[in-house]
């Protein structure tokens, strides 16, 4: 038995952290997903596990870090992306409300790990070393132009990246992996700290930022990364076939436009022709919370006026959905356990006890 003397910060922290240790990471080898189906897990923020039924995994988006630690002197990194947006200058209080699902470096059997844009959230430099620590030597990292750079500069082979621009194409064992334009504006008021923006040209979207159709045998997903609502997620619903889609969901704070708000989430599935909408990233950041439900109760609201063609679905971080099983689903829950009730004799005094 341990001994309060024996605990110290250090020995805490490793017989804590990640949260759910390596339970999400069995269940995910574990799995055998069926013919004619794919199965995803929600890693947290916009990141995902996809897996399919010929074994291929294909990991996106997973962000292992935090959000503010400490109060600091109470104003914002000069530059800061959300001072751009807003000529802010005290400390954005994004603090991160969820916990590690996953550990990253038990991860194994991964096919890609693919990274929608350049922000830290979705670009991680522990998913980075923890991938190339555990996987075979031919296993891609896959990214726009500005996420290559950053993961060469990290110290990931140059030979092991590949980059993608809108309308690139490439196959990761039995997934097909299109990349496409990305709408993430925020993305576009990024520039490394003490360079300024103001009088010049706006900077090219496709080097930092792309959107990600993953074609299996069982279905497509369309990964929005971080991207605001935008007309031209009616050419990609014209252009492709659509099952899921996944978009970065949030309630903006006064002056900010970040995230896509309930109704422009609807906007987005019928726009791209989407048979299921998820809503991501609402989970992560303390001043963007949201409640999914108002997208459940605003399609709800709307759905036969406008004969909706898609439903939505409301996840659960470290989740597992799986299509087309679950497109009829409105909601998740987690196993309750307890299936297995007096299969065995209660250790009780008596009968009547409970």
């Amino acid at each position: 038995m341990s001994q309060i003397s024996e605990v110290t910060r250090e020995n805490w922290i490793l017989s804590t952290f990640p949260e759910w240790g390596t339970w999400l990471n069995e269940e995910i080898e574990a799995t055998q997903v069926e013919k004619n189906s794919f199965t995803m897990w929600w890693l947290g923020c916009t990141g995902i596990w996809l897996k399919t039924h010929e074994d291929t995994n294909i990991l996106c988006d997973l962000w292992c870090g935090t959000g503010k630690r400490t109060h600091g002197n109470g104003k914002m990194k000069n530059g800061h992306q959300m001072q751009r947006m807003s000529g802010v200058q005290n400390l954005q209080p994004n603090l991160r409300t969820q916990p590690f699902v996953i550990d990253p470096f038990a991860i194994r059997g991964v096919d890609a790990l693919v990274v929608t844009h350049i922000h830290s959230d979705h670009l991680d430099i522990n998913t980075a070393a923890a991938v190339l620590q555990n996987s075979a030597e031919d296993v891609p990292f896959i990214g726009p132009k500005e996420v290559v750079e950053t993961w060469i500069r990290w110290g990931v082979p140059k030979e092991r990246c590949i980059v993608v621009k809108p309308g690139d194409e490439m196959q990761v064992k039995s997934v097909k992996i299109t990349a496409l334009e990305a709408f993430d504006r925020t993305a576009l008021v990024t520039a490394p700290e003490g360079e300024t923006l103001a009088d010049k040209l706006p900077q090219d979207m496709d080097g930092i930022a792309v959107n990600y159709l993953f074609e299996t045998s069982g279905g497509s997903v369309y990964h929005a990364g971080d991207s605001h609502y935008a007309n031209q997620f009616a050419r990609h619903g014209n252009e492709h076939q659509i099952d899921v889609c996944l978009g970065a969901f949030g309630e903006n704070p006064r002056g900010i436009t970040d995230k896509v708000t309930s109704i422009d989430m609807l906007r987005m599935a019928e726009s791209l022709n989407a048979k299921v909408v998820i809503p991501v990233h609402y989970d992560i950041w303390s001043n963007f919370a949201a409640d999914p439900k108002e997208i459940l109760a605003l399609w709800k609201m709307k759905k036969d006026r406008l004969q909706y063609k898609f439903k939505p679905f409301i996840w659960q971080v470290g989740g597992k959905f799986t299509y087309p099983n679950d497109k009829e689903r409105l909601e998740f829950n987690f196993d309750r356990g307890f299936h297995d009730v007096f299969t065995t004799s209660p250790d009780l005094p008596f009968p009547s006890f409970l």
